[in-house]
């Protein structure tokens, strides 16, 4: 059997020094994940795996489990009867993390050990810089580079106006305008990839992240979806994370589409750096940027030099963080004290609302 280089999955002095302190046990990188189950590549070939039950004992959250991109020891590098056994995580260097669908406030880790984060983004029905500024949040926060990539520049007729738009957004952050209906449309997209890099695609679906990666691949190997016309909406292409080694070197992860993308945690100080600016400005440090006199952000609102939206987004993530590592009973006064001021003045307004009924 052909040794595998780990080295070109991007198996660092990094992971290789902290694999060390766990002998008889060996790396290898996730490059699936289904459910419970895991598909890992060793320097022997791929494997499923499976958590230890120590592991699982000890996993406080879905973010303590092992993710697409994650470095693992498993207990062999060559299949035999069952699956491999992954005992240890390594120490992520990066991970984009988003808050857990449905009602739990915990975490889903989308990919772990990533370089680049592409923010895909369509430049047709699908362009919202709203979820660009989400996206751009959680970015900064997983200490992965986000690089904005504009997708379907074919069908785009006012490309100047939607890149002065981004760079309203996007202060700091290189954008790509591309095609992928163009033999070259990727081309710009190469001079980020490199040996041993990981790249993470994100963005909703059918705006052409797997139609970039099949372009990188030099084969169709994920399967394609276009946004729909009759709604903008796109159709799930890719149902898994799944990592890919390139051909001419270079990693990346595919992931499902997320056209509703929850914050849970994220680096507001640099995804809105312009209105953290602003506000260092503010006649009070305390200001609420609402009716104080000498607020900077509501001034510059005013003169039309920040748009009202974006900070109305602003605040609206900012609500959404500070719930992160709330506890459920946290979490409900916290809820309370946000709508009434707390519990006792909840309690005074229901009595007066009875009161009022019993007249």
């Amino acid at each position: 059997m052909n040794l595998i280089d780990l080295k070109r999955y991007g198996f660092t002095d990094k992971f290789e020094g902290e694999s060390a302190f766990y002998p008889g046990f060996f790396p290898a990188r996730v490059t699936e994940q289904h459910h419970s189950l895991y598909r890992v590549v060793t320097g022997r070939g791929e494997l499923q795996a499976g958590v230890s039950g120590k592991l699982l004992h000890a996993a406080d959250g879905t973010e303590d489990f092992p993710a697409v991109g994650d470095w693992v020891m498993v207990d062999r590098v060559e299949g035999g009867a069952g699956d491999a056994v992954i005992h240890h995580i390594l120490g992520r260097k990066s991970a984009f993390v988003r808050k857990a669908a449905g009602g739990s406030n915990g975490a889903q880790i989308v990919a772990a050990n990533i370089d680049v984060v592409f923010i895909c983004m369509s430049l047709n029905a699908d362009f919202n810089l709203r979820r660009l500024e989400r996206y751009l949040a959680i970015a900064w926060e997983s200490r992965a580079v986000p690089v904005i990539v504009l997708t379907k520049e074919d069908l785009c007729r006012d490309l100047p106006e939607r890149l002065s738009e981004i760079s309203s957004v996007g202060a700091g952050t290189d954008v790509i305008a591309c095609s992928s209906m163009e033999e070259n449309g990727y081309e710009s997209v190469k001079a980020y990839i490199a040996g041993g890099r990981t790249i993470a695609f994100i963005g909703s679906s059918g705006v052409g992240k797997s139609t970039l990666i099949n372009r990188l691949m030099g084969e169709d190997i994920l399967a394609t979806r276009e946004i729909r016309e009759s709604d903008a909406r796109g159709r799930h292409a890719t149902t898994h994370r799944q990592l890919l080694l390139l051909p001419g070197g270079g990693i990346v992860i595919d992931t499902p589409g997320m056209r509703e993308l929850q914050v849970y945690k994220g680096n507001l100080a640099r995804a809105f750096e312009d209105i953290e600016d602003l506000a260092s400005r503010c006649r009070y440090a305390d200001c609420s940027h609402t009716v104080e006199p000498g607020c900077a952000v509501r001034a510059a609102i005013d003169r039309g030099e920040l748009a009202g939206k974006r900070f109305e987004n602003y605040v609206k993530l900012q609500r959404e963080t500070s719930y992160e590592g709330l506890n459920s009973r946290q979490l409900e006064e916290e809820k309370i004290n946000r709508m009434f001021g707390g519990k006792g003045e909840m309690k005074r307004l229901m009595r007066a609302a009875k009161d009022r009924k019993g007249r």
